[in-house]
C-alpha cells in the first residue's frame, strides 16, 4: 500500500508543482511538505483537504489501496522532454491506471488481454514492410477496408488500455506497460480528433511491430498507421491509381470519412506512389504558406472519448456495488460534471446515476 506522504509526493508532481508551491497553496511551511511526503508527520485532516483542493484530488485518493506503476516505457522513452515534465505525463498516467484497476476489479470477468493474432508476422525488415502488417492485422480482427468509426473502442475490445491524461506541451502520446506486461496508450487530452487517431494508431504500431536492425521505428509506426486508418486498396479506390493534384476539399471530404487527416493523406498518396514527390512538396508547401499544417481548413474531426471504464463504472452504480462518491473517485471527476458532459454529447440525455 502507498503511504500518505508517497501520494502527496507523486499528486504534486502530476501538477507539476515543486515542494514550496504546494506549501505556498496549502498555507503550511516548505519544510512541513517535506515531512509529509517523507511520512516523517502526518497531515492533520484540515490540511489533508486542503492538499486535496490544491492538488485536484479527492480526499479518497489519499487512501487508495490499489496501486498500480508502470513498468518503465515499454517502447521509446519521453526523450524530448525535459524530466520534470517526464514526472508529470508519469505520474497522471499512474493515476489514471489506479483508478482504471480498481474498476476492472469490480468485474474481473470483464477484464480484456490484449493478444497479437499468431497470423500476424510482426517482423519488419524495412519500413515499407509495415504495410504487409497492417493489413494482416486488419485481416485478423476482420475489419475489411471500411473506415474505423471508433479506434479508440476498437483498440479497448482488443485488451489495449486507452487513457486520456492532460499531459505536458511536447506529449501527444506514448506506449507503456502495466506491471504485468499489458499494453497502455496513454494520449494528450484534447488533441484534434484526426491527430488523436494518427497517435493511436502510430502507438498500436509500436505494440504490434518488431523492426529488424537498421530499420527506423518511428518512420515504421508512422507507415504502419497511415495503412491501417486508410488499407492501399482503400486509398486506390478514392484517389485512384496516379494523380498529378489533389483537390484541398477532396482531402477534407476523406479526412472525414476515414478519421485521417488532409496532411496524412497527402503522406499516404505519397508513400503508395499515387503523386510524385514534386506534387507532395508542393501541396505541403502551399499548406504551410496558408498556416493550415498547424489548423486544417474546415470543421474539425471531434476526438474520440474512451467509454469502456466509464461504462463499468455505470454498471457498479446501478448494482449498488459503489456509491455516487465513490463513482466519482473513480472516474475523476464530479458526477455534476460528467452529468453535463453527456448532455452536451448526446442531445440533452439526462444521465440519471440512480442514487
Amino acid at each position: 500500500m502507498v503511504s500518505i506522504g508517497e501520494r502527496i509526493r507523486r499528486a504534486r508532481r502530476a501538477v507539476g508543482l515543486s515542494m514550496r508551491d504546494l506549501a505556498d497553496r496549502v498555507g503550511v511551511s516548505h519544510q512541513a511538505i517535506f515531512k509529509y511526503e517523507r511520512d516523517e508527520d502526518v497531515p492533520s485532516s484540515g490540511v489533508l483537504l486542503r492538499l486535496a483542493d490544491a492538488l485536484g484530488v479527492k480526499i479518497e485518493y489519499f487512501f487508495r489501496t490499489r496501486t498500480a506503476k508502470v513498468s518503465g516505457l515499454a517502447y521509446r522513452k519521453l526523450s524530448g522532454l525535459p524530466r520534470k515534465a517526464e514526472w508529470v505525463v508519469l505520474e497522471q498516467i499512474q493515476e489514471w491506471l489506479e483508478r482504471y484497476l480498481e474498476v476492472e476489479d469490480l468485474f474481473p470477468e470483464q477484464i480484456r488481454r490484449f493478444a497479437l493474432p499468431s497470423s500476424v508476422d510482426r517482423r519488419v525488415s524495412s519500413v515499407e514492410e509495415a504495410e504487409r502488417v497492417s493489413e494482416e492485422l486488419r485481416g485478423a480482427w476482420e475489419l475489411g477496408l471500411d473506415p474505423i468509426k471508433d479506434l479508440t473502442e476498437l483498440l479497448e475490445e482488443k485488451g489495449i488500455r486507452v487513457g486520456l491524461v492532460d499531459g505536458v506541451d511536447g506529449f501527444d502520446a506514448c506506449t507503456f506497460q502495466t506491471e504485468s506486461g499489458e499494453p497502455i496508450i496513454a494520449v494528450k487530452r484534447g488533441l484534434p480528433g484526426d491527430r488523436q487517431r494518427f497517435k493511436l494508431a502510430h502507438e498500436l504500431g509500436h505494440i504490434t511491430l518488431e523492426p529488424a536492425e537498421g530499420v527506423d521505428p518511428e518512420a515504421a509506426a508512422r507507415r504502419f498507421a497511415g495503412a491501417f486508418l486508410v488499407p492501399q486498396a482503400a486509398a486506390r479506390k478514392e484517389l485512384g491509381q496516379q494523380r498529378h493534384n489533389l483537390s484541398h476539399y477532396e482531402l477534407h471530404l476523406l479526412k472525414h470519412k476515414y478519421g485521417l487527416s488532409m496532411q496524412g493523406w497527402i503522406y499516404r498518396s505519397k508513400d503508395l506512389g499515387i503523386i510524385s514527390e514534386r506534387v507532395f512538396k508542393s501541396l505541403f508547401r502551399l499548406f504551410k504558406q496558408r498556416g493550415w499544417h498547424l489548423q486544417e481548413p474546415g470543421d474539425a474531426l471531434p476526438p474520440e472519448e474512451p467509454k469502456y471504464m466509464e461504462r463499468l463504472v455505470m454498471r457498479a452504480l446501478a448494482e449498488d456495488l459503489i456509491s455516487v462518491s465513490r463513482a466519482a473517485e473513480l472516474l475523476g471527476k464530479p458526477l455534476d460534471q460528467l452529468r453535463q458532459e453527456v448532455a452536451m454529447q448526446h442531445g440533452g440525455f439526462s444521465a440519471d446515476f440512480g442514487h
